[in-house]
This record gives C-alpha cells, sequence and structure tokens, in this order.
C-alpha cells in the first residue's frame, strides 16, 4: 500500500561516446525508497521496423515543412492510400525515377529528403517476456548516427482515460542535432517520429503531461539560453515559441534549461530547471508556472536546489548535476539526477517545503 511501481530511463554511452536509451524498473515504496528489480546480464536485439506504416496527410505536411518539392512529393504521395509503408513509398519513388516527369536535379533532391524523412521514423519492438532491464533503444537513422541523448520520458493522459507515454529526445549526427519523439503505450512497441516546424530547434524540449486550453504545450530553449514555452493542436509540428524565463543569478549567468516535464500540483506546474554558471558547473533550480497559464512564472527558487558536490565533480563530464525528469509520489518529489555524468542517484524533498522556499514573481 502506497507503492509505486516505474520504469526509468537513462543514458547509455559507449564505445565512441555514442549514447543510448536504456531502463530500469522497481518499486517506490511508501517511504520514497527506491527498490529496483533485478537486472539481467543480458542487452536484447529489438525487431527493427523500418517498413513502419505512415500517415500521408502527415508525411505531406512534414515534407513541405522540410522545403521539398510540392508538386514532386503531391505526385508521388497522392498515388498512395492515407496509411502507406516504406517499400509502397520506395516503389513509387522508383516508378516517377524510371519515367521522369520533373527536373531531374530537383526530383532527386526531392526524393533524398522523402527518403530521409522516412527513414527517420520507425519502429523497433522487444518481446514482452524479456526484462525491462534489457531493453536498448540504439541509435538507428543517420540522424542519430552519433547518439540518443537527453530522453524526457512523460505519461500523458489524452482527457479520454487513455495514456501515453512519450519521450522527447536529442539524435545526433556527429555534426548536427535534430530533435525527435519517442511515442510508446506499453514500453515494449516504440515509435520513433520526427518533430517539424519552425520552432523545433535546439535541445532540451519537454511535453506537459496533458493538453492546457485544447492544445499540446512543450517547453523548449530555441536560442540556447531561455527557457520557452510553445503550443500546438498537432504534437508533430511546432511553429512558434515565446520566453518565460530568463537567467538571473550568477550560478545559472550561462543558459538555463528544463529538467524534464512539467509537474502538475493544485498550486500551479512545477518545473525543474537548470542553470549552467562558472566553471560550467551545472544545478538544478525550480520554478512554478500558472496551471492554466503556463506562459506565467508565478514564482522561482533564487538559489540551486541541487549543486555538484566535491566527490560529484570529477567525471565523465565534471562539475553536473543532471535531471531529465522527476514524479511527485506521497507528497515528495523524486528527482533521479546523474552526477558528472559518472554516477546516478535519487534527491528528495517534500512538495510544500519546495514551494515555500520559492519567491514570488510579480
Amino acid at each position: 500500500k502506497g507503492s509505486l511501481r516505474f520504469i526509468m530511463s537513462l543514458r547509455a554511452t559507449g564505445e565512441g561516446h555514442i549514447s543510448s536509451i536504456v531502463f530500469r524498473s522497481g518499486v517506490l515504496d511508501r517511504y520514497n525508497k527506491l527498490l529496483f528489480d533485478p537486472i539481467s546480464d543480458y542487452v536484447e536485439t529489438p525487431d527493427l521496423q523500418l517498413d513502419a506504416v505512415y500517415k500521408r496527410t502527415v508525411f505531406q505536411r512534414k515534407l513541405n515543412e522540410m522545403g521539398a518539392g510540392k508538386e514532386i512529393t503531391a505526385y508521388v504521395l497522392n498515388r498512395m492510400p492515407e496509411d502507406f509503408t516504406y517499400n509502397e513509398l520506395i516503389e513509387k519513388i522508383g516508378i516517377l525515377r524510371a519515367t521522369p516527369q520533373f527536373h531531374e536535379t530537383i526530383q532527386e533532391r526531392t526524393f533524398e529528403i522523402m527518403r530521409w524523412l522516412a527513414d527517420s521514423n520507425y519502429e523497433v519492438n522487444f518481446h514482452p517476456d524479456h526484462r525491462v532491464s534489457e531493453r536498448v533503444i540504439f541509435p538507428v537513422s543517420k540522424n542519430e548516427s552519433r547518439g540518443i541523448e537527453d530522453a524526457r520520458f512523460v505519461q500523458f493522459f489524452d482527457g479520454r482515460q487513455d495514456v501515453t507515454y512519450y519521450a522527447t529526445y536529442t539524435a545526433y549526427n556527429g555534426i548536427t542535432i535534430l530533435p525527435q519523439l519517442i511515442e510508446t503505450k506499453d514500453f515494449i512497441k516504440f515509435n520513433i517520429l520526427t518533430l517539424n516546424g519552425k520552432a523545433v530547434q535546439n535541445k532540451g524540449m519537454a511535453l506537459f503531461p496533458r493538453k492546457i486550453g485544447g492544445r499540446y504545450a512543450m517547453l523548449s530553449r530555441q536560442d540556447g539560453e531561455n527557457n520557452h514555452i510553445m503550443f500546438s493542436d498537432n504534437i508533430h509540428f511546432w511553429q512558434k515559441s515565446e520566453i518565460i524565463q530568463q537567467p538571473e543569478y550568477p550560478w545559472e549567468f550561462i543558459q538555463i534549461g528544463n529538467c524534464g516535464s512539467p509537474l502538475e500540483t493544485d498550486k500551479g506546474w512545477i518545473v525543474l530547471t537548470h542553470g549552467v554558471g562558472p566553471m560550467r558547473q551545472y544545478c538544478i533550480g525550480a520554478m512554478l508556472l500558472d496551471l492554466e497559464n503556463p506562459t506565467k512564472m508565478i514564482a522561482r527558487l533564487d538559489e540551486p536546489l541541487l549543486v555538484p558536490h566535491k566527490k560529484e565533480r570529477e567525471g565523465y563530464v565534471p562539475n553536473v548535476v543532471y535531471s531529465c525528469g522527476a514524479l511527485i509520489h506521497n507528497n515528495e518529489l523524486v528527482i533521479p539526477c546523474a552526477m558528472s555524468d559518472i554516477n546516478s542517484g535519487i534527491a528528495t524533498v517534500e512538495v510544500n517545503e519546495l514551494l515555500n522556499c520559492m519567491r514570488k514573481v510579480a
């Protein structure tokens, strides 16, 4: 009684500094003590399905956002059903290539974009009888060939008692980054999806756990310095953002960002933040957003909630304490966090105590 089963995602860094997503499971008891399930010595190879099913209207809109030739994409996609597969797309591209209808250079560039988009949307399936700790999401597409970074998972409620688990993550190819989206209902089947729109830039996006005013809401950091928020009618497309928080104090003077999806309370949305200060020290802070109008910050911590201790400063990425998500259980905020990318731990704080320490913002 009073316990909670959980699945925790972690970033695993392997040879060549290439990151993957791994999972751990267990129970958070009524005293907020974590009891982890036994960890397997093995890693499961998932069933990778590149021949995923795509929605024609969504695919077309994404291509338009990417600047693909509209005439060419319309010519190809209008010959497809609303739900089509990767192989069907490649077949139609092959037919048009054999009997060109458009300028060859523009046509080939459009085909390249279409294949790039299709390759960036795929599905992985794990065996349901295998342990959670055996499931690893490795990089698959060219966009993530140098790593999958900073997955921020959230339990999303759609208002119809239906629950979906989403995660934003950063795909890295060694040169550029690309924000991506993971969707799962059971942590067995994972859909990997692209995010599109003018506002899909930079790292650190975090989805709210429900719609607000009938729209999806997402924290972001388009300018690499300030905390932003954006709204959309479609989870795949994000067109504009606005700043909700700027650095104020020395410990966050270089840049700020979020540490995962907002947590709903009757007082407002608790958002864990991170601040980068002198010597590239990463600390964790917190702010409170208005429940129905989260563009409005109503309170914040002036001092960090968590800072790297002396023993935690040395590591793979030194002088850092960081998190990609937390939860509220038995009136406490439970924060999984990483120390200098070498160790992970759990920090807890009473929710009311945290709120009482915040300074109200005029």
